[in-house]
Protein backbone atom coordinates (compact mmCIF):
# COMPACT_ATOMS: atom_id res chain seq x y z
CA UNK A 1 0.00 0.00 0.00
CA UNK A 2 1.33 3.95 -0.73
CA UNK A 3 0.58 6.29 1.82
CA UNK A 4 -0.70 9.02 -0.38
CA UNK A 5 -0.95 11.43 3.08
CA UNK A 6 1.02 14.60 3.06
CA UNK A 7 0.71 17.22 5.88
CA UNK A 8 0.51 20.82 5.49
CA UNK A 9 1.05 22.77 9.09
CA UNK A 10 0.59 20.02 11.23
CA UNK A 11 -2.86 18.53 9.05
CA UNK A 12 -2.86 15.98 7.44
CA UNK A 13 -4.61 15.64 3.81
CA UNK A 14 -5.54 12.01 2.71
CA UNK A 15 -3.89 13.25 -0.56
CA UNK A 16 -1.52 16.02 -1.59
CA UNK A 17 -4.22 16.70 -4.34
CA UNK A 18 -6.57 19.66 -3.70
CA UNK A 19 -8.60 22.76 -5.71
CA UNK A 20 -7.45 25.95 -6.51
CA UNK A 21 -9.63 29.21 -5.36
CA UNK A 22 -11.65 30.25 -7.80
CA UNK A 23 -12.19 27.02 -9.83
CA UNK A 24 -13.93 24.65 -7.95
CA UNK A 25 -17.12 27.52 -6.39
CA UNK A 26 -17.96 25.93 -3.32
CA UNK A 27 -17.86 22.12 -4.95
CA UNK A 28 -21.48 21.67 -5.41
CA UNK A 29 -21.61 20.95 -9.21
CA UNK A 30 -18.42 18.71 -8.73
CA UNK A 31 -20.25 17.16 -5.96
CA UNK A 32 -22.94 15.90 -8.66
CA UNK A 33 -20.16 14.01 -10.67
CA UNK A 34 -18.06 12.12 -8.10
CA UNK A 35 -17.41 12.15 -4.25
CA UNK A 36 -15.14 15.45 -2.83
CA UNK A 37 -14.24 12.85 -0.05
CA UNK A 38 -11.56 11.48 -3.06
CA UNK A 39 -9.89 14.97 -2.49
CA UNK A 40 -7.04 15.82 -0.07
CA UNK A 41 -8.70 19.46 0.61
CA UNK A 42 -10.89 21.71 -1.21
CA UNK A 43 -10.09 25.90 -1.50
CA UNK A 44 -13.41 27.77 -1.73
CA UNK A 45 -13.83 30.71 -4.19
CA UNK A 46 -12.46 34.33 -2.46
CA UNK A 47 -14.55 35.03 0.03
CA UNK A 48 -14.79 38.71 1.04
CA UNK A 49 -16.57 40.68 4.02
CA UNK A 50 -20.18 41.41 2.28
CA UNK A 51 -21.50 40.38 -0.82
CA UNK A 52 -19.93 41.16 -4.20
CA UNK A 53 -21.15 41.23 -7.85
CA UNK A 54 -17.62 40.99 -9.13
CA UNK A 55 -16.27 42.86 -12.09
CA UNK A 56 -18.58 43.65 -15.45
CA UNK A 57 -18.27 41.28 -18.47
CA UNK A 58 -16.87 40.60 -20.46
CA UNK A 59 -14.86 38.72 -17.65
CA UNK A 60 -13.01 35.72 -19.06
CA UNK A 61 -10.91 35.93 -22.24
CA UNK A 62 -9.08 32.37 -23.84
CA UNK A 63 -5.88 32.44 -24.82
CA UNK A 64 -3.86 29.40 -26.60
CA UNK A 65 -2.33 27.77 -23.42
CA UNK A 66 -5.16 29.02 -21.30
CA UNK A 67 -7.17 31.48 -19.97
CA UNK A 68 -7.43 35.20 -18.09
CA UNK A 69 -10.20 36.43 -16.27
CA UNK A 70 -11.01 39.18 -14.29
CA UNK A 71 -13.95 38.14 -12.30
CA UNK A 72 -13.46 40.07 -9.91
CA UNK A 73 -14.23 37.97 -6.39
CA UNK A 74 -17.95 38.28 -6.92
CA UNK A 75 -18.91 35.68 -4.32
CA UNK A 76 -21.69 35.64 -1.46
CA UNK A 77 -19.80 37.10 1.67
CA UNK A 78 -18.09 34.94 4.71
CA UNK A 79 -21.48 34.77 6.28
CA UNK A 80 -23.49 33.16 3.58
CA UNK A 81 -20.43 30.88 3.63
CA UNK A 82 -20.46 30.01 6.63
CA UNK A 83 -23.96 29.50 7.03
CA UNK A 84 -24.85 27.47 3.62
CA UNK A 85 -21.78 26.65 2.53
CA UNK A 86 -20.05 24.41 5.32
CA UNK A 87 -22.57 22.79 6.39
CA UNK A 88 -22.37 21.30 2.89
CA UNK A 89 -19.17 20.84 2.41
CA UNK A 90 -19.19 18.98 5.72
CA UNK A 91 -20.74 16.40 4.51
CA UNK A 92 -17.19 14.94 2.58
CA UNK A 93 -14.63 13.38 4.30
CA UNK A 94 -11.88 16.49 3.08
CA UNK A 95 -10.23 19.60 3.98
CA UNK A 96 -11.82 23.23 3.89
CA UNK A 97 -9.61 26.53 2.65
CA UNK A 98 -11.33 29.29 2.91
CA UNK A 99 -9.58 31.43 0.37
CA UNK A 100 -10.23 35.45 2.22
CA UNK A 101 -9.38 38.55 0.59
CA UNK A 102 -9.82 42.47 1.53
CA UNK A 103 -9.35 45.84 0.26
CA UNK A 104 -7.45 47.33 3.45
CA UNK A 105 -5.65 45.86 6.55
CA UNK A 106 -8.61 45.99 8.70
CA UNK A 107 -10.74 44.37 6.01
CA UNK A 108 -8.29 41.60 5.90
CA UNK A 109 -8.55 41.37 10.16
CA UNK A 110 -12.20 41.61 10.30
CA UNK A 111 -13.25 39.10 7.77
CA UNK A 112 -10.05 36.45 8.78
CA UNK A 113 -11.18 36.60 12.26
CA UNK A 114 -14.92 35.64 11.36
CA UNK A 115 -13.54 32.43 8.88
CA UNK A 116 -10.83 31.60 11.44
CA UNK A 117 -13.94 30.84 14.23
CA UNK A 118 -15.57 28.96 12.09
CA UNK A 119 -15.34 24.61 10.89
CA UNK A 120 -13.37 25.39 8.47
CA UNK A 121 -8.99 23.53 8.02
CA UNK A 122 -7.06 26.07 6.47
CA UNK A 123 -7.22 30.03 6.13
CA UNK A 124 -5.58 31.38 2.66
CA UNK A 125 -4.91 34.73 2.49
CA UNK A 126 -5.35 36.23 -1.15
CA UNK A 127 -2.92 39.03 -0.83
CA UNK A 128 -2.34 38.73 -4.89
CA UNK A 129 -5.29 38.91 -7.09
CA UNK A 130 -4.37 41.21 -10.00
CA UNK A 131 -8.09 40.83 -11.18
CA UNK A 132 -9.60 43.39 -8.89
CA UNK A 133 -8.78 47.13 -8.77
CA UNK A 134 -8.53 47.45 -4.79
CA UNK A 135 -6.44 45.68 -2.70
CA UNK A 136 -4.53 42.01 -3.82
CA UNK A 137 -2.46 43.15 -6.09
CA UNK A 138 -1.38 45.98 -3.92
CA UNK A 139 -0.57 44.25 -1.00
CA UNK A 140 0.95 41.15 -2.59
CA UNK A 141 3.53 43.00 -4.41
CA UNK A 142 5.79 43.99 -1.86
CA UNK A 143 7.87 42.70 1.15
CA UNK A 144 7.36 45.47 3.74
CA UNK A 145 2.95 45.30 2.95
CA UNK A 146 3.41 41.93 2.58
CA UNK A 147 5.26 41.37 6.24
CA UNK A 148 2.62 44.24 7.95
CA UNK A 149 -0.38 42.37 6.42
CA UNK A 150 0.48 38.74 7.56
CA UNK A 151 1.70 40.01 10.91
CA UNK A 152 -1.93 41.68 11.55
CA UNK A 153 -3.85 38.78 10.37
CA UNK A 154 -1.86 36.56 12.48
CA UNK A 155 -3.00 38.20 15.59
CA UNK A 156 -6.81 37.13 14.94
CA UNK A 157 -6.13 33.74 12.61
CA UNK A 158 -7.16 30.50 15.06
CA UNK A 159 -6.50 28.19 11.87
CA UNK A 160 -2.99 27.69 10.34
CA UNK A 161 -2.19 30.58 8.29
CA UNK A 162 -1.71 30.04 4.06
CA UNK A 163 -0.37 33.05 2.07
CA UNK A 164 -1.17 32.91 -1.13
CA UNK A 165 1.77 34.76 -3.63
CA UNK A 166 1.99 36.85 -6.69
CA UNK A 167 3.97 35.84 -9.21
CA UNK A 168 3.76 39.30 -10.29
CA UNK A 169 7.01 40.68 -8.24
CA UNK A 170 11.11 41.08 -9.18
CA UNK A 171 12.19 38.59 -6.46
CA UNK A 172 9.57 35.62 -4.84
CA UNK A 173 11.85 34.62 -2.00
CA UNK A 174 11.46 38.70 -0.87
CA UNK A 175 7.76 37.55 -0.47
CA UNK A 176 8.15 34.35 0.86
CA UNK A 177 10.40 35.65 3.73
CA UNK A 178 8.24 38.53 4.79
CA UNK A 179 5.34 36.33 4.83
CA UNK A 180 7.20 33.65 7.12
CA UNK A 181 8.62 36.09 9.22
CA UNK A 182 5.63 37.62 9.96
CA UNK A 183 3.69 34.39 10.95
CA UNK A 184 2.51 32.28 7.53
CA UNK A 185 2.55 28.37 8.24
CA UNK A 186 2.19 27.38 4.63
CA UNK A 187 2.54 29.18 1.31
CA UNK A 188 0.68 28.73 -1.75
CA UNK A 189 1.92 29.66 -5.54
CA UNK A 190 1.29 30.80 -7.97
CA UNK A 191 -1.59 33.10 -8.17
CA UNK A 192 -2.15 33.96 -12.01
CA UNK A 193 0.27 36.21 -14.26
CA UNK A 194 -1.12 39.93 -14.86
CA UNK A 195 -2.06 39.50 -18.73
CA UNK A 196 -4.31 41.07 -21.32
CA UNK A 197 -5.57 40.51 -24.59
CA UNK A 198 -7.07 43.07 -27.24
CA UNK A 199 -9.61 42.11 -29.96
CA UNK A 200 -7.92 43.96 -33.35
CA UNK A 201 -11.01 44.54 -35.17
CA UNK A 202 -12.55 46.87 -32.09
CA UNK A 203 -9.25 47.69 -30.86
CA UNK A 204 -10.76 47.62 -27.55
CA UNK A 205 -9.06 44.68 -24.67
CA UNK A 206 -11.07 42.22 -24.61
CA UNK A 207 -11.69 42.53 -20.67
CA UNK A 208 -13.91 45.18 -19.42
CA UNK A 209 -11.60 45.38 -16.51
CA UNK A 210 -9.02 45.61 -19.52
CA UNK A 211 -6.51 43.21 -17.75
CA UNK A 212 -7.01 40.24 -15.45
CA UNK A 213 -5.50 36.85 -13.93
CA UNK A 214 -3.45 34.63 -16.72
CA UNK A 215 -3.86 30.92 -15.71
CA UNK A 216 -3.68 27.66 -17.60
CA UNK A 217 -0.73 25.81 -19.28
CA UNK A 218 1.10 28.73 -20.01
CA UNK A 219 2.32 29.56 -16.80
CA UNK A 220 3.18 25.70 -15.45
CA UNK A 221 7.06 26.28 -16.01
CA UNK A 222 6.92 29.84 -14.08
CA UNK A 223 5.02 27.92 -11.27
CA UNK A 224 7.90 25.23 -10.94
CA UNK A 225 10.18 27.70 -10.90
CA UNK A 226 8.98 29.74 -8.13
CA UNK A 227 8.31 26.91 -5.95
CA UNK A 228 11.56 25.49 -6.24
CA UNK A 229 13.07 29.39 -5.57
CA UNK A 230 10.81 29.39 -2.03
CA UNK A 231 11.04 26.13 -1.23
CA UNK A 232 14.90 26.89 -0.94
CA UNK A 233 14.56 30.07 0.93
CA UNK A 234 11.86 29.40 3.29
CA UNK A 235 11.13 26.42 5.98
CA UNK A 236 7.42 26.34 5.29
CA UNK A 237 4.97 23.79 3.41
CA UNK A 238 4.28 24.95 -0.10
CA UNK A 239 0.96 24.42 -1.83
CA UNK A 240 2.13 24.80 -5.72
CA UNK A 241 -0.63 25.59 -8.25
CA UNK A 242 -0.57 26.96 -11.85
CA UNK A 243 -1.70 25.04 -14.67
CA UNK A 244 -1.68 21.72 -13.33
CA UNK A 245 -3.45 19.35 -15.72
CA UNK A 246 -2.11 16.19 -15.03
CA UNK A 247 -0.42 13.66 -12.82
CA UNK A 248 3.25 14.32 -14.15
CA UNK A 249 2.53 17.85 -13.72
CA UNK A 250 1.74 17.31 -10.11
CA UNK A 251 4.63 14.84 -9.57
CA UNK A 252 6.82 17.78 -11.53
CA UNK A 253 5.89 19.95 -9.36
CA UNK A 254 5.99 17.95 -6.21
CA UNK A 255 9.92 16.93 -7.17
CA UNK A 256 10.29 20.81 -6.87
CA UNK A 257 9.36 21.17 -3.52
CA UNK A 258 5.49 21.48 -3.69
CA UNK A 259 3.82 19.35 -0.38
CA UNK A 260 0.57 19.67 -1.93
CA UNK A 261 -0.94 20.81 -5.02
CA UNK A 262 -4.04 22.65 -6.50
CA UNK A 263 -5.83 21.63 -9.56
CA UNK A 264 -7.13 24.95 -11.29
CA UNK A 265 -8.70 25.97 -14.66
CA UNK A 266 -8.04 22.96 -16.39
CA UNK A 267 -11.58 22.08 -14.52
CA UNK A 268 -13.39 24.48 -16.67
CA UNK A 269 -12.68 21.80 -19.61
CA UNK A 270 -12.58 18.59 -17.77
CA UNK A 271 -14.06 18.72 -13.78
CA UNK A 272 -12.77 14.85 -13.63
CA UNK A 273 -8.88 16.03 -13.71
CA UNK A 274 -8.32 16.36 -9.67
CA UNK A 275 -9.25 12.66 -9.61
CA UNK A 276 -7.42 11.81 -12.50
CA UNK A 277 -3.95 14.13 -10.96
CA UNK A 278 -4.38 11.55 -7.92
CA UNK A 279 -4.39 8.54 -9.83
CA UNK A 280 -1.45 9.74 -11.74
CA UNK A 281 0.58 10.54 -8.92
CA UNK A 282 -0.26 7.08 -7.26
CA UNK A 283 1.07 5.34 -10.70
CA UNK A 284 4.44 7.47 -10.78
CA UNK A 285 4.70 6.48 -6.91
CA UNK A 286 4.10 2.77 -7.51
CA UNK A 287 6.16 2.25 -10.80
CA UNK A 288 9.18 4.32 -9.12
CA UNK A 289 9.15 2.23 -6.36
CA UNK A 290 8.24 4.94 -4.05
CA UNK A 291 6.24 4.15 -0.62
CA UNK A 292 5.01 7.88 0.72
CA UNK A 293 3.74 10.68 -1.42
CA UNK A 294 5.96 12.63 0.60
CA UNK A 295 8.91 10.85 -0.50
CA UNK A 296 9.14 12.66 -3.79
CA UNK A 297 8.69 16.15 -2.03
CA UNK A 298 11.79 18.50 -3.29
CA UNK A 299 13.20 15.50 -4.61
CA UNK A 300 14.58 17.28 -7.83
CA UNK A 301 18.22 16.60 -8.31
CA UNK A 302 19.77 19.56 -9.61
CA UNK A 303 23.11 20.16 -11.35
Amino acid sequence: MIDMSVEIAGVKLKNPVLTASGTFGFGREYAELYDLSKLGAIAVKGLTSEPRNGNPPPRIAETPMGMINSVGLQNPGIKSFIENEIPFLRKFDTKIIANVSGNTVSDYVSITEIASSSDIDFIELNISCPNVKAGGMAFGTGAASVGNLVAEVRKVCKKPLIVKLSPNVTDICEIARAAEASGADALSLINTILAMKIDINTRRPVLKNNVGGLSGRAVFPIAVRMIWQVKNCVNLPVIGMGGVSTGADAVEMMLAGADAVAVGSVMFSDPYTPIKVIDGIHGYLEKHGFNKASDIIGAVNVY
